[in-house]
Parts: structure tokens; C-alpha cells; sequence
């Protein structure tokens, strides 16, 4: 007989994780308040300490990569092509019916 596997919301991690780094309490005292084990309490505290950096990361500040500028170059010239195709074979089939 297998056990099942508990998910927890990321409200919930985030919950214990910040009660982690607030050091009020100890993991395992953690734990056994939120009935998760101390590694997870571990795991999800590391998680939160090394993404913090992204909450306030400005957006606006980072430029794409190169290579999509490259990408929609040819996906417009693809457009253009095909949309030249589209009209030829319009006019050509006016022509025959």
C-alpha cells in the first residue's frame, strides 16, 4: 500500500516559508505547527531566500534576447510572402470560374 503524496498550495508554502525566515520559531517547531515535514520547511525557506531577489526585479530594465528580433524579422517576411501568394491565387482563380 503506497501513501498518497500531499500537495500544498503556494500560499501555504510561502506562509511557512516566511514564518521560516522570520526565525519566531524553530523548524521543527514549524513543522509540527503546519504538519509538514522539517525538510519541506527547509526546502521551501531556501526557495524563498533565493527568488526574494525576483519580487523586485524591474522588468523594464531587461531587453530580449537578439534572437527573437531575428525570429519575427522572418515570421513578417513569411507574412508577407504568403499573404502575396494569398492575392495571386485569389486573382487566378477569378480568372478561371
Amino acid at each position: 500500500m503506497s501513501k498518497k503524496r500531499t500537495t500544498y498550495t503556494p500560499e501555504f508554502k510561502s506562509k511557512v516559508a516566511l514564518a521560516a525566515v522570520r526565525h519566531e520559531l524553530t523548524v521543527s517547531e514549524i513543522a509540527a505547527k503546519y504538519k509538514v515535514h522539517s525538510v519541506n520547511v527547509a526546502k521551501w525557506k531556501s526557495q524563498l531566500l533565493e527568488r526574494m531577489s525576483e519580487l523586485f526585479a524591474d522588468g523594464r530594465s531587461k531587453k530580449p534576447p537578439a534572437s527573437n528580433d531575428v525570429d519575427i524579422a522572418d515570421l513578417l517576411q513569411k507574412v508577407g510572402r504568403l499573404t502575396m501568394e494569398n492575392d495571386y491565387l485569389k486573382k487566378k482563380s477569378a480568372e478561371f470560374g
